[in-house]
């Protein structure tokens, strides 16, 4: 059997199950040895493995705006430096494959050597024992096997506001930024870097938790993957099917591309406003369907605005790669490259989809990127009526909230987004009150809210009757108010309070969002979807999430 052209089905199958269990027990690894509730409980984190010419192999079922998008950074990663053994490259910044400046990626390289430098959490240098292969000969390759890469939301990473999603004019107020730079050098701690990092963000302690977290999430990814190959066909045959995988998730895509019906389908929806002026923002998509091939292009979506929802490169495909991802009917078809390989997308620089330097991009890679998936769906439903569903929320409805703990006398940062409506399905009502498209998150319980902020929850609760009307309805959306027991600075970035989660084939709209500030005088306020308040102890914030759009005609 000629090996590079030619592989066995089940032992394919075998290599995808271990790949993608490695993405799983990285996250696995991360969510439990994580600080912060963002992580630990709502599981904003994402990660993948990587062959030897930086191309993604697995991912975990994680964050689709996370695993969309960090093939980017990896990418800019391995085209600026040379990773040794022991060596873990930092970056978040949007414009080198990041998405936002929460969102931290680390990478590192998996080595085949009798005495690899493991990552280390703590900063020492560590040596493995010796890697031997199934018929016991040491392997001493220098190069890498593989790549590991994880991206975390840290709570904040510095900037004007707690929380870092604040209503910024450029990247520069949003929080520090970070090139590729590498925080290990050969399984010991950059501590300058680290020292830099950590003086720029509130509550240093629990960012670096988070950081040693990620790092060991790596090392824990690493060491399975040298399991893998280790085994009976040795690393040549691990990195040949690895590359088998690419080629097979390629060929699912092209099938699914075909049978799309040969054609143009154009769409158009709107960001509510950018915080800056309260103009709407468009987005346009026009999809080409020849053949087994898509091309999806932006052009005539908004010039990149003063406000921080500009989406960059690496989000607009990201939101691409979910979209056709969710047309392939079946569950176990790998999360690879392969995937993006028939799909060509065109996002015009300098415009709300690929924004230049130095543009504001916190709500890009959380608001942006809802819209980017509904517009795309709106357009292809022209195409896939009895498959494609009405419009979810269409809003991560983020929520920061930062002070000083009276209990502790620190600072808090506190970030969680919040569930609505899921769009009516063709054939099922749309669920109620969960995450949908770009996150794939959890709410933060009340009890460990409670336990690590100075934040008491007063309603948690489903909004009755907020799903559009149909065939099949459209999801309702949550009512969550949060009381603040200390002062606080409360920044919200969110969207759908004007325009509203679209229905298809004459179902109605779902019901846009609404926010209020109760003072503790009794006062209620409603304010903006986009900006920061200056709260005191007893002011309660109430978000109100939009309802999904129905579906069809009663």
């Amino acid at each position: 059997m000629n090996r590079r052209t030619s592989f066995d089905p089940t032992t394919l199958e075998i290599y995808r199950a271990l790949y993608t269990s490695v993405a799983e027990e990285m996250g696995i690894a991360l969510r439990r040895t994580a600080f912060s509730p963002n992580i630990k409980e709502r599981r904003d984190y994402s990660c993948a493995v990587f062959d030897a010419r930086g191309r993604v192999i697995a991912q975990g079922d994680h964050m689709p705006v996370h695993l969309g998008s960090m093939p980017m950074a990896v990418g800019v990663v391995l085209n600026e430096m040379r990773l040794a053994p022991g060596d873990v490259v930092a970056l978040n910044d949007p414009f080198a494959g990041g998405t936002h400046l929460p969102d931290i990626t680390l990478v590192a390289g998996v080595f085949e050597e009798s005495k690899q430098r493991a990552v280390s959490s703590k900063g020492k240098k560590s040596e493995n024992r010796k890697s031997k292969t199934a018929h016991g000969s040491l392997l001493t390759a220098r190069s890498p096997l593989f790549y590991v890469a994880n991206r975390a939301h840290h709570a904040d990473v510095g900037g004007a506001t707690p929380g870092s999603m604040g209503l910024a004019a450029d990247i520069y107020a949003e929080g520090i930024r970070l090139p590729p730079v590498r925080i290990m050098r050969e399984g010991r701690a950059a501590e300058d870097v680290m020292r830099v990092l950590l003086a720029n963000v509130r509550a240093a302690g629990e960012r670096e938790a988070d950081l040693r977290a990620q790092l060991g999430s790596l090392g824990t990814g690493a060491r399975r993957l040298l399991e893998i190959a280790g085994r009976a066909g040795g690393a040549r045959e691990a990195q040949e099917y690895a590359g088998h995988l690419i080629r097979y998730s390629a060929r699912m895509m092209r099938r699914t591309i075909a049978a799309i019906p040969n054609g143009f389908y154009e769409a158009e929806d709107y960001l509510d406003s950018d915080g800056v002026s309260d103009e709407r923002i468009p987005i346009r998509v026009r999809v080409t369907i020849k053949g087994d091939a898509a091309t999806i292009d932006f052009t005539g979506s908004a010039p990149q605005v003063a406000g921080p929802v500009n989406a960059v490169e690496a989000i607009t495909v990201s939101a691409v790669s979910y979209v056709f991802r969710c047309l392939i009917e079946t569950d176990d078809v790998p999360a690879s490259a392969g995937l993006m390989e028939p799909i060509t997308v065109v996002a015009p620089e300098g415009t709300i989809v690929n924004a230049r330097h130095p543009a504001a991009v916190a709500g890009g890679n959380v608001e942006t990127s809802q819209r980017i998936v509904d517009v795309l769906f709106k357009a292809l439903a022209q195409a896939l009526p009895e498959k494609i569903p009405a419009a979810s929320q269409g809003t991560m409805n983020n929520l920061t909230v930062g002070g000083v703990d009276p209990r502790t006398g620190e600072e808090f940062a506190y970030y969680e987004t919040i569930a609505g409506g899921m769009g009516a399905r063709p054939t099922s009502d749309g669920l109620s009150g969960v995450h949908t498209h770009m996150t794939n998150s959890l709410n933060t319980p009340a009890e460990a809210l409670e336990y690590a902020y100075p934040l008491r929850v007063r309603r948690y609760a489903i909004r009755e009757n907020s799903g559009g009307a149909g065939r099949t309805r459209g999801g309702d959306g949550l009512v969550r108010e949060i009381e603040m027991l200390a002062p606080a600075r409360m920044s919200l970035l969110a969207d759908r309070r004007r325009t509203k989660p679209y229905g298809l084939f004459g179902g109605g709209d779902g019901s846009a969002g609404r926010n209020t500030i109760l003072s503790r005088d009794g006062d209620a306020r409603n304010i903006e979807a986009k900006g920061t308040w200056q709260l005191e102890a007893g002011d309660i914030v109430r978000i109100e999430t939009p309802g999904g759009g129905g579906y069809g005609k009663k």
